[in-house]
């Protein structure tokens, strides 16, 4: 029996016991091949997470020493890292509208075909981006057509997790759930290490620094190149391994999962999650997103000590989320993300406020720090997935992860126009994302403390 069969017997069993539990039961060949199936499904969110992640932050690790190719020289240092930053939040505001779309159709057609359509599309996108012309050549309409195709990528990039993680989740052991999630997760913090040391290694082996130097004319290309061949592999990996998710195709499907997200308890339940979700991504903002383009533009610090930092940074996080998801699951979700919520509120800001104040003059407590910050604004993501596919029942779960997950995007998206807001109040502009870190802390632990505890929820 090949695994991308669905036996009808174990499809049947799996309605009246649950995913895990029904498979368990049935014959050992039958729940060898759910295990597998599962073994797979959980291979796969990790790689489509990765590549997802990797495409995600290209601007951040590896245009950040290259956007003057898109630019004028003649703006000021403020200026530039609102555009550094907007490049980036641009493709962030595409995933909501992906979530939505293909939140809807995975609840309707089935968690593996969307997937499928969505890495092709960003595939296809993340290798146009990296054939762009510059400012010299097209003027302002390069960085108009940059930000253009960083949308459409953000559209796509918004389908993967949104059918991927939950198609995962729904072949996952309830008492290892916790784990499963990390797994997927440490696919963040791998890609930013990935990115990291391919801009390293091309930052070092290649003049930068000018505009007409190599990698700003076309060294930042490769890692764009790189993330359409990742894309287009796991796309393959999908086609010929990775079943439908048998939870799903079990399950009455719901006329409009969108319209019934956002009725009744669904609704209530969305709202507890976008407040989670909103807190979480005000603090991957300050700590990815911000914080580069400050140390780069702003104090500013050499482009390959920002790199070596970003590098030990990610590799810290990546260290740190199997034993996070272990913990999760055993002190459960409400109290995970409460913990790293007050972190987010406390330890967080207090090491950004070192950091900009004086250990940008020391390669070592650049390093150091900037692994403090991200390690405390980051910890928490460990069990969205998890968390995200515990709060919605089968039928409205893609649409509800999708939409829960992006929507809590936007108001964060725009962190680089707020931090001018407070400039113009009189902060110091290097210091204004210590108020949105400590913002996104505040709004995570309330968030959870409002919602119930998930990690007993039986996912079926």
């Amino acid at each position: 029996m090949s695994p991308m069969d669905d036996p009808p017997r174990a499809a049947n069993q799996l309605t009246t016991h649950g995913a895990w539990e029904g498979a368990t039961r049935t014959l050992p060949r039958e729940a060898a091949d759910f295990r597998l199936a599962g073994r797979r499904a959980l291979r796969a969110a990790f790689l489509g997470f990765f590549v997802d992640m990797f495409d995600i932050y290209l601007p951040v690790v590896v245009l950040g020493p290259a956007l003057v190719y898109f630019q004028p020289d003649s703006l000021s240092p403020a200026l530039k890292s609102t555009l550094f930053s907007l490049v980036f939040a641009v493709s962030l505001i595409g995933r909501p509208a992906g979530a939505a779309l293909f939140g809807h159709w995975s609840d309707k057609i089935g968690r593996r075909k969307v997937t499928i359509l969505s890495m092709a599309g960003f595939a296809v996108v993340t290798l146009a981006i990296g054939l762009l012309p510059g400012y010299e050549q097209w003027g302002l309409a390069s960085i108009l057509a940059l930000s253009c195709l960083r949308f459409v990528d953000g559209v796509f990039l918004g389908g993967e997790y949104t059918a991927a993680n939950p198609l995962a989740m729904e072949y996952a052991p309830k008492e290892q759930r916790g784990l499963w999630s990390a797994v997927i997760h440490t696919g963040f913090p791998l890609a930013l290490a990935v990115m990291s040391l391919l801009t390293i290694g091309l930052l070092r082996g290649i003049s930068s620094g000018s505009p007409h130097s190599a990698y700003v004319v076309w060294g930042w290309r490769i890692p764009f190149f790189v993330g359409s061949v990742f894309a287009f592999g796991v796309l393959l990996y999908y086609l010929r391994c990775v079943p439908e998710s048998r939870v799903w195709s079990a399950a009455e499907k719901v006329k409009s999962p969108l319209v019934e997200l956002f009725r009744g308890a669904n609704q209530r339940i969305f709202a507890q999650v976008f407040l989670v979700m909103t807190g979480l991504w005000f603090m991957l903002n300050a700590s990815i997103s911000i914080l580069p383009g400050v140390l780069l533009t702003v104090r500013p610090v050499d482009s390959l000590s920002v790199a070596y930092a970003q590098l030990a940074a990610s590799l810290v996080l990546a260290l740190t989320q199997i034993p996070f998801g272990i913990l999760g699951q055993k002190i459960g979700r409400r109290a995970f993300f409460a913990l790293f919520g007050l972190a987010g509120l406390t330890a967080g800001p207090l090491a950004y406020y070192l950091l900009v104040r004086s250990g940008y003059r020391n390669t070592d407590a650049l390093i150091g720090l900037v692994s403090l910050v991200v390690f405390c604004a980051m910890s928490a993501w460990a069990h969205v997935t998890a968390y995200l596919s515990e709060r919605f029942s089968t039928g409205v779960r893609a649409s509800g992860y999708g939409v829960g997950y992006s929507a809590a995007i936007i108001l964060p998206a725009f962190s680089s126009v707020y931090m001018l807001g407070l400039k113009w109040l009189g902060i110091p502009y290097e210091y204004t994302p210590i108020a949105i870190l400590a913002l996104g802390g505040l709004l995570t632990m309330t968030g959870a403390l409002l919602g119930p505890e998930t990690r007993h929820v039986d996912i079926a």
